[in-house]
This record gives structure tokens, sequence and C-alpha cells, in this order.
């Protein structure tokens, strides 16, 4: 049987080697990342391309894991687009509204109102993320048809919040996989 493909779909300036999503990248098959030209200035229909050109070369629908800017790359990805995938896992959704989104990152708002039915997804979020309030993941994990799950006070859900490899996170994605 073939291994599920993973997609990991990073913020701005990309995920640093203690983050959670490059250590599952070094540490599981058939994990890899959706490279970006350019991860200090996002420009949100570029790293969109980006995200549908990975996916149309995959044999199979793959389970994107999509952390913070990247949480955005995803929705409006879905927004747009009719290719497959199997499952969605969006961390740390961050609201382009706020007072601390990066000022070098654009085309992001507005966000999409709806998604597709398809995929499942689930949203997990922190109570501290200082890119993002509680409200605001709520209201997104109920626009976007996502089941919440709310971490507790962790920050941004990064290196930085004491994650490690983050088995909880990825109990979820290996149980997509074996569906």
């Amino acid at each position: 049987m073939t291994t599920r493909p993973v997609f990991l779909i990073p913020g701005i300036y990309n995920s640093g080697p203690t983050h959670w999503q490059s250590l599952w990248q070094t540490r599981h098959a058939g994990v890899a990342r959706v490279e970006q030209a350019d991860w200090d200035h996002p420009v949100c229909d570029t790293w969109v391309r980006a995200l549908d050109d990975a996916i149309a070369a995959l044999p199979q629908p793959p389970i994107l894991v999509a952390h913070s800017l990247g949480c955005l790359v995803a929705v409006h990805w879905a927004a747009r687009h009719h290719r497959a995938v199997h499952a969605l896992l969006l961390v740390a959704v961050p609201d382009p509204s706020g007072p601390n989104f990066p000022t070098d990152a654009h085309g992001f708002a507005p966000l999409p109102g709806t998604l597709p039915a398809e995929p499942r997804r689930v949203l997990m979020s922190s109570t501290t993320d200082p890119y993002s309030t509680p409200g605001f993941s709520a209201q997104c994990a109920s626009a976007w048809n996502a089941e919440p799950v709310v971490l507790g006070a962790r920050g941004h859900l990064n290196a930085d919040s004491g994650l490690g490899d983050w088995p909880e996170g990825w109990a979820l994605v290996e149980r997509w996989r074996g569906e």
C-alpha cells in the first residue's frame, strides 16, 4: 500500500529546523514541503499557484498541513481550485486584519467566507496566539466547516510553543493517512 502523501504549507519565512513541520518532514516518509520562491515577501496568488502546482503533480490526493500564513494559502486554494485533497489541518490561522499581521504579506484578505464541503478539516488554535484571537479562530472554523480544537495558552503553535515534534498533531495526520 502506498503511503498517502502529506504536504506541509509553512507560513512567512518558512518553518525553521526546530519547528514541528520541519521535524515531521525529516522524521516521516512521504512528507514534503510546498516550496515558495520568496518566503519573505508572500503574495497570495503566487503562493496559491505554487500549492496548486504541487498538488497537481501528485498521484493521489494529499493531506495538507498548514501553519500560520500557510493556512490562508490553503483556504484561498480550496476556494479557487477543485483538485481533491484527503484532509486539511489548519494550525494557528492568522487574522489578516489583525495588528500583528506581517506587512510584507500581500493579497491574503479578504478571506473566503465559505469553502467546499470536502475535504474534512480541523482548525487548531491557541488562546494566546499573537497573530489571532480565540474569536477569530472560532469564526474561521465555523465559516470553513472545520472541527475546532483549542490547545490552550500555547502562543503561535510554532517552535517557540514547546511542541517539539508535536506527537499529538502527528497522530491526527497518521490517522488520516490510514484511511
